[in-house]
Order: C-alpha cells, then structure tokens, then sequence
C-alpha cells in the first residue's frame, strides 16, 4: 500500500466532512496517495459492499479518482406490446416488482404502465432492488414539493433515464446520490432561512444561484453577510447583486464571514471583499433594470 503526502483542498474537505461517511473519507486519501480500488478491499480491510458504499459515496461528490464505467444509453427504447406484458406471468420477480409498486403508488398498474415498468426492468437494466428505491425517491420528492398526489410512472420513469445516464444501477449508488440530494436540499432550506424565505419553494432560477453559491463552499456565515449587504445597497433581496458579491468573493478565495472581514482589512483589490465599486454598481443596476 502507498502512503504519501495528500494535500486537500479546502472544498473537497468540506464535502468529505458534509457527506457523513467515514469509509468514504478514508478511501479518498488512500486513492489520492495513488493506490486502486482493485487493492482497496485488502489494504483497508473492508467489505467489498463497504467498499461499494464508499466509492458511491465519493463519485456522487465529484471526488472518486477512479471513475465507474458505464455505457450510455444508445437509441431508442424498444416499444412492448401487450403479448410482452402477458409473457411476464411466468416471471415471479417481475410478478413481485409489479405487487411492490402497486403498493407504493396505491393504485393497480395499467397495461401501459406496465410497459413502462418492462422498459426499466429489461431496457434500462435497472435492478429490483433499484427500482424500489427510485419510487421511495420520487414519492419523497413529490410529498417535499408539496404535491398531494403520488407521482406518476411516466414521472418515475423520466427520473430511472436520469439515473441511468448517471451510472446508478446499484443499491449502492442510489444509496449515495439520495444521501447526496438529501444533504443538497437541507443545506438550500438553511440557505432559504438565511434569505428570509419562507412558505414557499425556489423558483427554478433562484435554485440555479442557490445550488451555484453552494457548490462554490460558501460558509452559512458568509451568505449571511452576502445578504446582509446586498439589503443595504439594494433595499432588499436581489439575486443577481448578492451574486456578483459571492463570484468576488469565491474569486479572492473568500468563503467564511472571517476571511470576508480580513480582506477588508488588509484592502484587498476593489471588489474582492464584496464592496463595490461603482463602477460595478453601476452595472449591476443596468442589469436590474433590463431584468
């Protein structure tokens, strides 16, 4: 096994750490000291489902060194008929997916909702155990929003093509990129907190900036201040102003409260800090106006 120096980066720690998994974690640094996955069971004295676990974890966060493989879906999906459908009384795993689902959804499954199912099972590859969790997702996802009826399996099956151009074909990877989304949207409501936004969802637009000034590792602190500032000079909430202050910001590699109040104690170049200039106001009151 490999042991050298690993130097970490301050955003990939922070996803590391967010992410809530200690396997993952110790995968990264035993990869980033250029050892393989194919060692990994071995040096580390792990499962391989524990391993699986990690190496999910670590591709769901951008961080896995070692990219999975898997081919992307080529041409068109193949349309079943009603013979396909009768086919599969002989099929007890089938006959049992089919059961689960009508549970979950509450309601018994059309021929061509079973056509659909067909396509995720033997198009899609999409194991059982996958397909259960994809229809736990989408309900959850649909019971956040706020929605009263259960989503539909034309909806799930949109969602299993978006896994599937993602690689997630295993409990393991679905696994991680729920753990993932779960994670997303909690730091978002904090972030909503902080904005003062309450009773209502992200307007797509606003969560494009949302998930941008997340993905960029701003501290909750560092939003605050954003905000706070932006009021100031703005009256209220603008998005695209409190953007221009965050971009300084992650350019001067500014992403705490505390490094924010360093610049502007050591002056930084103009705009750095998040206090602009005017010729930048200027600007970004142009902008304003033609939105």
């Amino acid at each position: 096994m490999r042991i050298s120096q690993v130097n970490i980066e301050k955003l990939d720690a922070e996803k590391l750490l967010s992410a809530g998994s200690p396997d993952g974690v110790l995968l990264y640094l035993y990869l980033q000291c250029g050892n393989s996955l194919d060692t990994a069971v071995e040096d580390l004295h792990m499962s391989q489902s524990r391993l699986q676990c990690a190496a999910a974890t670590l591709r769901q966060m951008g961080l896995c060194l070692e990219e999975k493989p898997h081919a992307p879906i080529a041409g068109a999906p193949p349309r079943y008929t009603e013979e396909d459908i009768l086919a599969t009384r002989g099929d007890a795993e089938f006959i049992s997916l089919r059961g689960e689902l009508e549970r979950l959804l509450g309601k018994v499954l059309t021929t061509e909702e079973l056509k659909i199912l067909l396509g995720m099972v033997r198009y899609l590859g999409m194991p059982t155990e996958v397909i259960f969790m994809l229809v736990c997702y989408c309900r959850e996802r649909a019971r956040q929003k706020g929605r009263l009826r259960l989503p539909s399996l034309h909806s799930i099956e949109k969602t299993a093509y978006e896994w599937a151009e993602q690689g997630i074909d295993s409990v393991e990877e679905a696994a991680a990129f729920i753990q993932k989304q779960n994670l997303r949207d909690s730091r978002i409501e904090r972030l909503k907190a902080i904005l003062q936004i309450r009773g209502r969802s992200l307007t797509q637009g606003e969560k494009k900036y949302a998930e941008a000034w997340l993905e960029m590792g701003f501290a909750e602190d560092a939003l605050a201040l954003a905000y706070e500032r932006t009021c100031l000079n703005t009256g209220g909430l603008s998005w695209v102003y409190m953007n221009k202050i965050l971009q300084n910001w992650h350019a001067a590699g500014y992403h705490t409260a505390q490094q924010v109040s360093e610049g502007d104690k050591r002056k930084p170049p103009k705009g750095a800090s998040g206090q602009l200039g005017q010729a930048e106001l200027d600007n970004i009151a142009r902008v304003l106006k033609e939105n």
